[in-house]
């Protein structure tokens, strides 16, 4: 005797059961996203689709360490401007050489590093000099 084709195996009912039992229940009831479009279906196939999303969520850079270092150094200085005390300001700017150099004697992937490490005290002469035209 040949199965039918339609024939559930004892696997496939009791998923069908418990799917409609949890139905029943209301558990697929509100799920996040439900009613929302799915985020990303008009954009063009892209592989890698998961990759990005996961970098996202984590908050990762995906960036060669010669690159993420000039952001770096751009940002650092972009929080400097907001920060109240010279001491504070000096210490951002000791962590961010110090960052400058870890970076540049390691071996790393992409571009080499060709960032070098702020004068402190320039950097500090900017911060009140940015400070006193703000006031």
């Amino acid at each position: 005797m040949v199965p039918a084709k339609n024939m559930k195996t004892p696997w496939d009912s009791l998923a069908e059961d418990r799917i409609r039992a949890a139905q029943a229940n209301g558990e697929f009831d509100n799920l996040p996203g439900f009613g929302k479009p799915i985020p990303g279906i008009d954009e063009p196939y892209d592989e890698l689709w998961w990759v990005k999303d996961k970098l996202k969520r984590e908050g990762l850079s995906s960036l060669p360490p010669a690159l993420a270092l000039r952001l770096d150094v751009e940002q650092t200085l972009a929080r400097i401007q907001s920060l109240p005390a010279e001491h504070e300001v000096r210490r951002e700017l000791a962590a961010l050489n110090e960052r400058i150099r870890k970076l540049s004697i390691g071996p790393l992937w992409g571009p080499p590093v060709d960032v070098v490490a702020l004068d402190v005290e320039e950097a500090v002469s900017a911060w009140r000099t940015g400070r006193a035209g703000a006031t």
